[in-house]
């Protein structure tokens, strides 16, 4: 199944409370659910003001649902072609 990278623009992300991100989280697991077990939520990467995703999802248009459903912006959606790390030099 895709692998996907979604980036969020969200002002102050960086400066959200313990509380605020669980909040945000709940909200998004409750979206999942109501979606099926096809999309999956990996993790994310909040940065000052963007956070990044990744998921598993049949298509680009299951992300962009999730998000719509969520509230949350989805300001690209990027299909993961290949994943590298330290051990591709080997």
């Amino acid at each position: 199944m895709p692998k996907y990278v979604i980036e969020r623009e969200i002002s102050g992300a960086g400066d959200l409370t313990r509380e605020q991100l669980k909040d945000i989280s709940n909200t998004s697991c409750g979206v999942l659910r109501n979606m099926g077990p096809t999309i999956q939520w990996v993790q994310s990467y909040v940065t000052g003001n963007k956070v990044y995703c990744v998921y598993i999802a049949p298509n680009k248009e299951m992300v962009f649902e999730h998000a719509q459903q969520g509230g949350f912006p989805a300001n690209s959606v990027s299909e993961v072609v290949t994943i590298i790390d330290p051990t591709t030099a080997e």
